[in-house]
């Protein structure tokens, strides 16, 4: 393999742009729900240990996915690169577990002294008579699971951010249960693969104006995802339970994400499923994914839900009583990068 500074192609030589890790505690959310969902996109056994994936290009200019078991070499090459210093990522051919065509994210750079990127032409006589179809990442204006899980984590790498369009005189402190107000926000945007090892959504926002849904928090302690008039609240100022017929001012894919959520604590989802990574202060970011919904919440503040039925909106989930105790048993059982 070879880095970007050499000039001069060589047709056998890998020139590598970037890399990527994928373990069950950190791994490109844009392939799946879970460490092996993930895996399987690869065609890849979910092994513990984990990949690294190195994406870059031959002399010819394709593109190419190497997955190697040198994890720790991956790791120490995207931490340098994190901090601006410059290493060259060379993995032994002995941990190459395979090349894939193909891209399964996103890159905005390319090698000096190659043509520019494209899938590698498919050569039955050396390839085999079965053309493997290359990867690619996701159609950036469609919206589905890949678009909801980046959209999810484009919210946890830029929590100040999101966080900050919270009305402050509404929620002067988060932790304390008080309610949130949030613009409505739409997400969207391209995929590209980072230092970090994971994949981060450049999520669009565009803010509503002020008549835009709210946080709310609801007698079960969780927020609904839209705010409740004057005849949903009840005495106290909280908002009402939905009537028999299920009616209310939140979504109706909060309650079912949240009760999900709260299932993975009885019978544990696949690994990956939820994650724990590191915030300022004693705080966790939780990353938690399900069936047609993602989770990105602070341990110590509120949460946003994603879900494949609301194309676009970031749905925020007030503290409540509830929640708190929700994300701690989640962050309990999550899996964190080592």
């Amino acid at each position: 393999m070879a880095g970007t500074d050499d000039t001069v192609a060589d047709d056998d030589a890998l020139y590598v742009l970037t890399a990527v890790l994928l373990t069950p505690a950190q791994f490109p959310s844009v392939l799946g729900d879970d460490y092996p969902a993930a895996c399987a996109a690869l065609r890849l056994e979910p092994y513990a240990e984990g990949y690294g994936l190195v994406l870059g290009q031959d002399g010819d200019g394709s593109r190419w996915t190497v997955v190697v078991d040198d994890v720790s070499l991956v790791a120490v090459a995207i931490a340098s690169w994190d901090c601006g210093m410059e290493y060259d990522l060379s993995p032994d051919d002995r941990s190459v577990v395979c090349a894939l065509p193909g891209w399964p994210l996103a890159v905005a750079v390319a090698a000096p002294g190659v043509p520019a990127p494209h899938d590698p032409v498919h050569d039955p006589e050396t390839d085999g008579v079965e053309a493997v179809v290359p990867l690619s990442p996701p159609d950036t204006e469609a919206w589905g699971p890949a678009q909801r899980r980046l959209g999810a984590d484009a919210i946890a790498s830029q929590w100040a951010d999101w966080r900050g369009q919270m009305d402050d005189e509404q929620d002067p402190e988060p932790a304390s249960g008080s309610d949130g107000s949030p613009a409505a926000t739409e997400t969207g945007g391209d995929a590209e693969a980072d230092g970090d090892g994971g994949a981060s959504g450049t999520a669009g926002a565009k803010a509503g104006d002020e008549s835009a849904p709210a946080a709310v928090n609801g007698d079960d302690g969780e927020g609904s995802g839209s705010a409740a008039t004057d005849a949903d609240r009840t005495p106290d100022g909280a908002p009402q339970e939905p009537d028999a017929e299920g009616s209310s001012s939140a979504h109706p894919g909060i309650r079912r994400a949240l009760a999900e959520a709260r299932g993975y604590l009885d019978d544990p989802p696949p690994p990956g499923r939820v994650r724990s990574s590191f915030a300022p202060g004693d705080a966790r970011m939780i990353r938690a994914d399900g069936p047609g919904w993602s989770l990105v919440a602070r341990t110590d503040d509120i949460a946003f839900l994603l879900l494949d039925e609301a194309p676009g909106e970031i749905l925020p989930v007030g503290r409540g009583p509830k929640l708190p105790g929700l994300l701690m048993s989640l962050e309990a059982m999550a899996v964190r990068p080592s």
